[in-house]
This record gives C-alpha cells, sequence and structure tokens, in this order.
C-alpha cells in the first residue's frame, strides 16, 4: 500500500477539514479496499476535487486501489472539461454530492464522502502499467496536455519532502493550495508518509473563519505560493499571534525579493522557519529548497537538491557546466521525475519517457557554495534591438520599486506591461527605459483590471495572447459540469 498507511496507528487522524469532517488512517485504508471492490482495477477515472476530506479520500483511495485518477478541479471551466472528456473518455467519474444532480444520464455506482462514483458506460482505456495518476499541466487553460505519474513518483517524493522538512507524525500542516494542484497534492504525500494529520480548507486566506481554523487546530506549518504570501503580507499576518505555527515554506514560482526577504527575517527574529522550494509538476512537485539557516542570507536562491536527486547545468550545446555563475539550463535527476506528458487517450499506454532526467527548461546558474539561482524561463526572453531582456527580471523590477502586480510579455518587436493600475504607467516605463538602457518606444504599458492567474496564484501568460479572452469548444458529447 503506498505511503506506508497500513503502518500508522489505524486510530490516527489523518485528515481534518473546515467543515469538521474527519479521516482517519483506517478509514483511508478500509476505503481504498472498498473502492477496489467497485471498480475494475486500472479504470480510468476523472476525479472533480475540492478542498476537504472527501477530495483526500477519494485522491488517496483511488491511487491505493490500482485505478488511475485525472486529478481536475471541481469547478474546472465547462470547455475545457468537454475537451479533456472527449480526447480521454474516461469509464468513471467522480463528483462533489451537489454536482452529480445534474448528470443523471450516468449510473451511480457509490455515494461517499461527499462525493458520488458515476459510472460513464464507455470502454476501459489500456494505460501502462506504472501509470499512477494524471495532473494538468501548470497554468493549462485549454491544452489536453497532461502530466503522467508512476507509483514510483509518489513514494519517492514524499520520502524527499518528509526528510528535508524533518516532517514527523505530530506536524499538522494547513492544505490551502488545491488537491489538483501538484505542490498541493504533494502536501498531502509527503505528510501521510510519515502519519501526520493534514488540515484542509478551501475558505479565503480573508475571512476570519479560515484564521479561526488555524488557530483551533494548532496549525503547524503553511505552503503557500508566492501570490499567497502577497495576500499574507496585506492581512498583516506579522502582528499576527500564531504560536503553533512552526514553518513557512513557499514554491510555485519566484517570490519578489523583498517580500522574500521579510517573511524570510520574521521567521528569523521569531524562532520559525523560512524554507523556500522549487519544482514543477513534471518532477512531482518539489525539486529543490533552500535550507532555512541560508534564507536570508541567500534570499532569491531555490537552493539545493532535494535529498535523493541531483541538479545540474547545461549549457546550449549540452555540455555540463561545471563553473560558478555561469548561466545554463537547469537539469534535474531524481526518482520523481515523472514518466512524461499525454497529448491523447493512446499516450497513456506509453512507458517511461525520461528515466528519471528532465531539462527544466530554466535558465539558473549556480553559486560558489551550490546554491542555484533561477533567471528566468527558456524562451521568456526578448530580444530588443539586439539585447536579451528577461520578462521575468523585468516583472521583479517593477514590482520591487512599486506595490502593483505587472505582467510582461511581448514579441522581439517591443515588450508589453500589463498593469492594475494606470497611476504608475509613466513610471513604470521610465523605470525600464533607465535599468535597460533602451528607447521608451519599445515599451507598450497597458492598464486591466486584473492579471489572469490559475487557482495556485501563477499568471497564465497565454491568455495575454488571446487578447484576455478564451473560447471554449464547441459543445460535446459529455453532460455539462455545473
Amino acid at each position: 500500500m503506498i505511503l506506508q498507511l497500513n503502518k500508522h496507528p489505524q486510530e490516527a487522524i489523518a485528515a481534518i477539514d473546515a467543515m469538521e469532517n474527519i479521516l482517519t488512517y483506517g478509514e483511508l485504508v478500509d476505503f481504498s479496499n472498498e473502492i477496489g471492490t467497485l471498480i475494475p482495477s486500472r479504470s480510468l477515472l476523472f476525479l472533480l476535487t475540492e478542498n476537504n476530506v472527501g477530495g483526500v479520500a477519494w485522491s488517496i483511495g483511488c491511487l491505493n486501489s490500482g485505478n488511475v485518477p485525472l486529478i481536475l478541479n471541481a469547478h474546472i471551466e465547462e470547455g475545457l472539461y468537454k475537451n479533456l472528456f472527449e480526447i480521454y473518455r474516461p469509464s468513471y467519474l467522480c463528483v462533489p454530492v451537489v454536482m452529480a444532480i445534474s448528470l443523471t444520464s450516468y449510473e451511480v455506482v457509490t455515494e461517499r464522502y461527499g462525493y458520488v462514483l458515476l459510472r460513464i458506460g464507455l470502454e476501459a482505456c489500456p494505460m501502462y502499467e506504472d501509470l499512477s495518476h494524471l495532473l494538468p499541466t501548470s497554468g493549462s487553460t485549454g491544452s489536453p496536455k497532461l502530466v503522467r505519474h508512476k507509483y514510483e513518483n509518489i513514494e519517492a517524493a514524499a520520502l524527499n519532502i518528509s526528510t528535508f522538512f524533518q516532517l514527523t507524525k505530530e506536524d499538522r500542516p494547513l492544505l490551502v493550495l488545491p488537491l489538483y494542484y501538484t505542490m498541493g497534492l504533494s502536501v498531502v504525500f509527503s505528510h501521510l508518509y510519515v502519519g501526520a494529520t493534514i488540515l484542509i480548507t478551501n475558505q479565503n486566506m480573508t475571512d476570519r473563519a479560515f484564521w479561526n481554523f488555524i488557530r483551533e487546530q494548532r496549525a503547524t506549518s503553511f505552503t503557500g505560493v508566492p501570490y499567497s504570501f502577497e495576500i499574507l503580507n496585506m492581512m498583516r499576518f506579522f502582528r499576527m499571534d500564531l504560536p503553533d505555527l512552526r514553518l513557512l515554506t513557499q514554491g510555485g514560482g519566484k517570490m519578489p525579493r523583498q517580500l522574500n526577504l521579510k517573511f524570510a527575517e520574521y521567521c528569523r527574529d521569531n524562532g520559525k522557519q523560512w524554507i523556500a522550494t522549487y519544482g514543477q509538476s513534471e518532477g512531482t512537485a518539489r525539486m529543490a529548497y533552500l535550507p532555512a539557516e541560508w534564507a536570508v542570507e541567500k534570499v532569491g536562491s531555490i537552493g539545493l537538491a532535494v535529498p535523493n536527486a541531483e541538479l545540474s547545468l547545461m549549457d546550449s550545446e549540452g555540455n555540463l557546466i561545471e563553473e560558478a555563475n555561469t548561466e545554463g539550463e537547469m537539469c534535474y535527476r531524481g526518482k520523481n521525475v515523472t514518466l512524461g506528458y499525454a497529448r491523447k487517450r493512446e499516450d497513456l499506454l506509453l512507458g517511461d519517457e525520461r528515466n528519471g532526467f528532465m531539462r527544466t527548461g530554466d535558465l539558473a546558474y549556480r553559486d560558489e557554495d551550490g546554491c542555484y539561482y533561477i533567471v528566468g524561463r527558456i524562451g521568456r526572453f526578448l530580444k530588443l534591438f539586439g539585447m536579451r531582456i528577461g520578462l521575468d527580471e523585468c516583472e521583479q523590477i517593477i514590482k520591487g520599486k512599486f506595490p502593483i502586480e505587472c505582467a510582461c510579455v511581448g514579441t522581439d518587436e517591443r515588450m508589453v506591461i500589463y498593469l492594475t493600475n494606470g497611476q504608475y504607467a509613466q513610471q513604470v516605463k521610465e523605470l525600464l527605459v533607465e535599468k535597460t538602457k533602451l528607447v521608451a518606444s519599445v515599451f507598450d504599458v497597458r492598464i486591466i483590471d486584473e492579471i489572469p492567474r490559475n487557482e495556485a496564484g501563477k499568471i497564465l501568460y497565454s491568455k495575454f495572447n488571446i487578447c484576455l479572452l478564451y473560447t471554449s469548444p464547441s459543445p460535446t458529447r459529455p453532460e455539462p459540469i455545473s
């Protein structure tokens, strides 16, 4: 059984949610076995989850029963759901009870933990024997491309993360990131692995109930993306009395330097740990971490490879870079590297295309202590008047100077900077002219109401490429999800 679930005290609590629902390790083991009697082994199902006990029970239960779930947002955009359904044609669908009311043409198999399992009636899908589950690629809005995970990825990620965070059964992590997001799922894997109790909430971080839940349940750690910590900063988090909260950990993209430093110094001065991490869904979430003792000294670094893994740099010719402070594409080797992608149903039969090694697509350098620093994404650069300009770097420059949200895109002819506050438009243009030494006409500043982001807070750059509009695919065969 994955994650050693049957080796923990079966009466111990595995998860508690904001609605006061409780799931024990024994119940999770029994439910995994129950699913095995309801669904033929190696069935493909779409699992539409919310952040609650039921979401954890069904996610882990499906994995443990030998079935293969595509884990999705229960409130997925309808056009994307239809597109995925038509391409992958699952045999089963599992949704929250309230959503099942409208799905009358599907056969109800069972109702458990606030979710309903439905039999679609489509033929079984041949799948690779080690395929464990599927996740959407980070930030995808209309793409059918999925990340294919294997069982070894789950175990490796759980071991790696629990090791460098030094997790124990006494931990009570707060899960605010969604289950269908790779880092949210990694919080579940790593803490179930050690027998801890996961505190799950889908409450808004600005609600009083959210903070009451943290205090009442004595949360010991908080995992967030940069956007999460921007909200905490606005909520006057640094004035709060949270004596049980011992660990703050960040992933999901580069954080503004000053905000990163603010949290690092707060943790240092208040007996807590601040650990920045780096990862991708293709690497089962966490691939690098910055030890807490370096949080202030090396602010902005992603640190070292997680235990049992290796980071390296490669130049444009594919040669290994040995020197310090030399930029190259960052590569990763470890047992948490996933099988590859699926773009169509037939791809679920593919084997391991990566064999434990992946090129991350991130441009980075390594300092004299072996700590890595991300410079930007390969492809997130423009060549303006012959000069290479990093779009991610420009965003950091703007956010480091002004209290605004921004997103930079463009072509090799012009950079377009989207802002949410028009009063800074001229100042932003002048700042970029000063920093890049380019003429003002190469910068086009546009004002929009909101920077488009996914549920995990990552900017959806693809939205800008299609004029901030999303056109749903034509109506298709499956019933609408509402």
